[in-house]
C-alpha cells in the first residue's frame, strides 16, 4: 500500500509542474485577448448602477411560512378527524344491518 502513495504523490508532482507550464502560456495568450476585445459599450455599466441603489426583496418571512405550516397541519388533522367519523358511521350502518338481519331470522 505504501508504494501506491507514493508513486501518487510522484504522478501528481510530476502533473503539477506541468500544469504549471500549461498555465503561464495560457496566461498570456488570454492577456493578448483582452486587449483585443472592444469594451466600447459602456451602457450596460450606467444600468448596474441603478439596480444596485434599489433596495432589494427579502424572502417571506419565518412567520409566515410557520403559519402555513400551523394552517397545513390544523386541514390534515381536520381531514384525518372526519375520515374517522365516517369510518365510524360506516361501521354503526354497517353492524345496525347486522342486528336487523339477525332479527329476521330470529
Amino acid at each position: 500500500m505504501g508504494k501506491s502513495s507514493n508513486k501518487k504523490k510522484k504522478e501528481k508532482q510530476r502533473r503539477g509542474s506541468a500544469g504549471m507550464a500549461m498555465n503561464i502560456s495560457e496566461e498570456s495568450h488570454l492577456l493578448n485577448f483582452s486587449e483585443a476585445m472592444d469594451t466600447s459599450e459602456t451602457g450596460a455599466s450606467a444600468q448596474v448602477l441603478g439596480v444596485l441603489g434599489r433596495k432589494i426583496k427579502k424572502g417571506a418571512p419565518t412567520s409566515r411560512s410557520k403559519n402555513l405550516r400551523k394552517k397545513k397541519a390544523i386541514e390534515k388533522a381536520i381531514s384525518l378527524s372526519e375520515k374517522s367519523e365516517e369510518k365510524i358511521l360506516k361501521n354503526e350502518n354497517k353492524s345496525s344491518r347486522t342486528q336487523s338481519a339477525k332479527r329476521l331470522y330470529d
